[in-house]
């Protein structure tokens, strides 16, 4: 599945403004295409929104430096393969049964539940990164359905489908008309998850 850059930032977490910086910087690369128009792929949204949260905790460059520790050590996988948390001002990497500090003390043991990335938080600037996986109740990301495209939970629609029905006055009651699969909570769930991801509009071209 390729993700607009629109839709990688509304489920990532990053800014447009960010994701254009990173990739004018090669901090982030997409795996799909880096030139226009760009597209990410599923791994680079998880990897993403690394990123976006561990920019909570620490600098870039510090995440700049634990990427290049972590090539370093002969670790050149995609990045979403990786569990890497902030901790204390460091970027710390779970290799198998080893946590490893990438910034500061190489090689020390520590504690990190990658679960946090991927769940619902709520970025420095009080802006809410939704659920990867379920960023509406009723809007699931599932790499094996549709490619990762979010959908109405429990079927293979995807989510515009519905919003669009809903923003072309069709009540949400009514969608099920359309898509018997999707009730009037699904429908609103739809709607208020393309409203999110119109708020994430294409940057300027660099």
């Amino acid at each position: 599945m390729a993700y607009t850059a629109q839709l990688t930032a509304a489920l990532s977490g990053a800014s447009m403004r960010q994701l254009g910086y990173w990739r004018r910087t090669a901090a982030f690369t997409p795996e799909i295409r880096s030139d226009r128009p760009i597209f990410y792929s599923f791994r680079d949204i998880a990897a993403l929104r690394a990123f976006v949260f561990l920019r909570q905790e620490t600098s870039l460059q510090s995440i700049r430096a634990a990427i290049a520790s972590l090539r370093g050590l002969g670790e050149l996988e995609h990045l979403s393969r990786y569990k890497l948390v902030a901790n204390g001002g460091t970027v710390i990497v779970r290799l198998g049964d080893d946590v490893v500090d990438l910034v500061r003390l190489p090689g020390h043991g520590l504690v990190a539940d990658f679960s946090e990335v991927l769940a619902e938080f709520t970025m420095a600037t009080g802006a809410t990164v939704p659920n990867l996986r379920r960023p509406r109740p009723h809007v699931t990301v599932d790499p094996a359905m549709r490619g990762g495209h979010p959908v109405i939970a429990g079927t293979r629609v995807p989510f515009e489908l519905v919003a669009g029905l809903v923003e072309d006055g069709v009540a949400p009651e009514d969608v099920a008309l359309f898509y018997p699969g999707v009730d009037a909570a699904a429908a609103r769930d739809a709607a208020d998850f393309a409203l999110y991801v119109a708020t994430h509009s294409e940057a300027p071209a660099a």
